[in-house]
C-alpha cells in the first residue's frame, strides 16, 4: 500500500506541537524514543525524526514527502518545495536587534541605520532577502548560534535573530528595533507527488483543516426569552443561522452557537443585560470544513 513520508523535528517544543497535531488529526503513532523512522497505525503515514534545517532538503528530494517546520527555515533554505498549510502554531517573530547606547541614533535614521553596518545571524538568507526590499545594505556574519553577544565581543553593529520575549535581548544590552518577518509551523510538500501520494495528502488535509477550524471556537449553548430572540441573534458574531430550539416553556427557545474565545467574552455581559441564563461554553474537537 502506498504511503507518504513525513519529516517532522526530532525533539524539542515544535516536535511536540507536530506529533499533537497529529495525533489530534486521528492519527495513532506509537511512542518511541530509540527509532528515527516510526509507521502510523490507523493511516498511511510513516514519520521521519530528523534536524529541522535538514528537513527542506530531504523534501525537495523526495527522501520525504511532506515535513513540518517553522516557515523561517522554509524561506532560510529556499528549496525547490511548497507550502501546503500554514499550521498555527509555534509562532516567532525575527527582528533586527541593536545595542541601547545605539537607539538614540537609530529612531533618526530608521532602518537605514544599518545600511553598511554589521549584522550577525543564524539566518543570513533571510536577512538579505528583507533587506533588499528596504534597499539597505550590511555585511553578515552567519553564526550558529549565541548570536546576541556579537556587539559585546566587536563582532558586529547588531544582530537579526529570533525573538519571543525579548529577555534575552535585554540580558545582553540590546534593544529590537524592527520585525523583518514574522513566523509560523507550516506543513511543505514535494512539489511531484504522485497521484496515489496526492489523494492521502488530500486525505491529511482535510484532517489538519478540521482540527485548525476547531482552534479558539467554542460552542455556546443558552436560555432566553422567545419575545427577545430577534435581540439576541442581533448580539451572537454573524454567523449563518443560530441553532433555535424550543423548550418545554413555549416563552423560552433555547440557542447554540458556534464563536471564538475573544467573541464570546465579547458578548455574553450583554447576552445577560437582555435576559439570557443557562449560558455554557464548552471546547470544539473538530469542525469539519466545507468541500467545494
Amino acid at each position: 500500500m502506498n504511503k507518504l513520508r513525513i519529516a517532522i523535528q526530532k525533539s524539542g517544543r515544535l516536535s511536540d506541537k507536530s506529533k499533537a497535531l497529529l495525533k489530534e488529526c486521528g492519527i495513532n503513532i506509537p511512542d518511541s524514543k530509540k527509532t528515527l523512522k516510526v509507521k502510523a497505525v490507523n493511516f498511511p503515514l510513516e514519520v521521519l525524526m530528523l534536524r529541522d534545517d535538514d528537513i527542506p532538503q530531504y523534501v525537495q528530494d523526495g527522501i520525504a514527502d511532506l515535513g513540518i517546520l517553522g516557515e523561517n527555515e522554509v524561506v532560510e533554505k529556499n528549496k525547490d518545495i511548497r507550502i501546503a498549510r500554514a499550521l498555527g502554531f509555534s509562532k516567532c517573530r525575527l527582528c533586527l536587534a541593536i545595542p541601547k547606547k545605539d537607539i538614540p541614533t537609530y529612531d533618526i535614521e530608521g532602518i537605514k541605520w544599518f545600511d553598511g553596518k554589521e549584522v550577525a545571524t543564524s539566518y543570513p538568507n533571510v536577512l538579505k532577502e528583507c533587506l533588499k526590499e528596504k534597499g539597505v545594505q550590511v555585511k553578515i556574519h552567519e553564526i550558529g548560534g549565541s548570536v546576541e553577544i556579537a556587539p559585546t565581543i566587536g563582532l558586529a553593529d547588531g544582530i537579526f535573530d529570533i525573538v519571543s520575549t525579548g529577555a534575552t535581548l535585554l540580558n545582553n544590552g540590546l534593544e529590537e528595533v524592527e520585525t523583518l518577518m514574522k513566523s509560523q509551523a507550516v506543513l511543505i510538500a514535494n512539489k511531484d507527488l504522485d497521484t496515489d501520494k496526492q489523494q492521502i495528502l488530500d486525505d491529511l488535509l482535510f484532517r489538519i483543516d478540521a482540527v485548525l477550524n476547531a482552534k479558539n471556537r467554542k460552542y455556546v449553548m443558552l436560555n432566553a426569552p422567545k419575545n427577545k430572540l430577534e435581540e439576541v441573534i442581533a448580539i451572537l458574531p454573524k454567523v449563518k443561522s443560530p441553532t433555535i430550539m424550543n423548550l418545554r416553556d413555549d416563552n423560552w427557545v433555547a440557542i447554540h452557537a458556534v464563536m471564538t474565545e475573544d467573541e464570546f467574552w465579547e458578548v455574553v455581559r450583554p447576552l445577560e443585560k437582555i435576559g439570557a441564563t443557562g449560558i455554557l461554553s464548552v471546547p470544539i474537537e473538530k469542525i469539519i470544513p466545507r468541500i467545494a
